[in-house]
């Protein structure tokens, strides 16, 4: 190889790992750092189009209840693993059929292709078992709305956010630790 190839390859290179590096930081600040779910910019994205092509698509929002009192009591090591399972509890739920992520705090979201054919009842049930840390049971509790966007006059994010939000106040409304459909 002579040197004025050399030459001409060396920035190639260098910018090829220099888009690499980029492109790995991009993904990890799409990705929340406690509990490997996407963030709002990540999961946006994917939720927009799992949406514009599974017509019966549901959007659902889930905050844990109480949990600054867990936090307050149990310390941020035990309110940090309440978050972790929650998320883990919330991935394996949607599994291959929805993408969860984390709005951040305490929020998570979550899209899903087909909301009659999930379990919501399940999803509730897996956010109000305990979660065990230092050798104790943690009390879990969640509220969780759901809106179809089949629902919607106008199929949009936005809108099914919106809506699965009330529908999530509205069962914490029912004295939290249940789970609701936007009307």
């Amino acid at each position: 190889m002579d040197l004025n190839t050399t030459v001409s390859i060396v920035p190639l290179l260098g910018w090829a790992v220099h888009g690499g590096i980029l492109a790995r930081r991009l993904a990890s600040a799409r990705r929340d750092p406690l509990t490997g779910l996407h963030t709002r910019a990540g999961w946006t994205a994917r939720a927009e189009t799992l949406i514009r092509r599974h017509p019966d698509a549901a959007v659902l929002l889930v905050d844990l209840d109480h949990f600054k009192t867990l936090n307050d009591t149990h310390g941020h090591a035990a309110g940090d693993a309440a978050l972790i399972e929650t998320a883990a509890r919330l991935r394996a739920w949607c599994g291959r059929n929805g993408i969860p992520g984390r709005l951040g705090g305490d929020e998570f979201v979550a899209v899903i292709r087909d909301l009659a054919a999930a379990d919501l009842d399940a999803l509730t049930t897996a956010l109000h078992q305990p979660v065990h840390y230092d050798g104790i049971p943690l009390p879990l509790a969640a509220s969780v709305g759901a809106c179809p966007i089949a629902d919607l006059p106008v199929p949009t994010l936005t809108d099914a956010l919106a809506a699965a939000d009330a529908a999530m106040y509205a069962a914490k409304g029912r004295g939290r630790r249940g789970s609701r459909t936007a009307l």
